[in-house]
């Protein structure tokens, strides 16, 4: 997140209120870009909140962000990775969906030991919503 501004809670929720009722099935799909707006900021606003390089968090085609403190990599595909579509993510962060359930039905695929963001979700300004 170098050379990024600080990601306020206020913005977090900004940006994820738009997709709210697409999550819940009550809306249609949103625009692709409000969708990517979301996505972007809640990634990043993990990032910020649990800093590193020991994970690689990829939700194609908005964003991957590297966190979680341990060991870096430096080339070639990191030992820990998650990938999940933009839905799921949405749902993770905003806790509407639960990361063990979430990896159980093969929405979330996770590899390496650290692999995990279960610790992490959903993110604290976006419980209870």
């Amino acid at each position: 997140m170098a050379g990024s501004a600080p990601i306020a809670a206020e913005q977090l929720r900004a940006a994820v209120d738009p997709v709210c009722a697409w999550l819940a099935g009550e809306a249609e799909q949103p625009p692709r870009a409000v969708v990517g707006a979301a996505v972007k900021t809640s990634a990043r606003w993990l990032a910020q909140q649990v800093p590193g390089r020991s994970v690689e968090l990829r939700i194609p085609p908005h964003v991957a962000v590297q966190c979680v403190d341990g060991p870096r990599h430096t080339r070639g595909t990191p030992p820990n990775v998650i990938e999940t579509d933009a839905a799921t993510w949405l749902r993770l962060a905003s806790g509407q969906l639960t990361w063990s359930d979430a990896v159980t039905e093969g929405s979330v695929v996770a590899s390496g030991n650290r692999a995990d963001l279960s610790p992490h979700l959903p993110l604290r300004p976006l419980r209870n919503r």
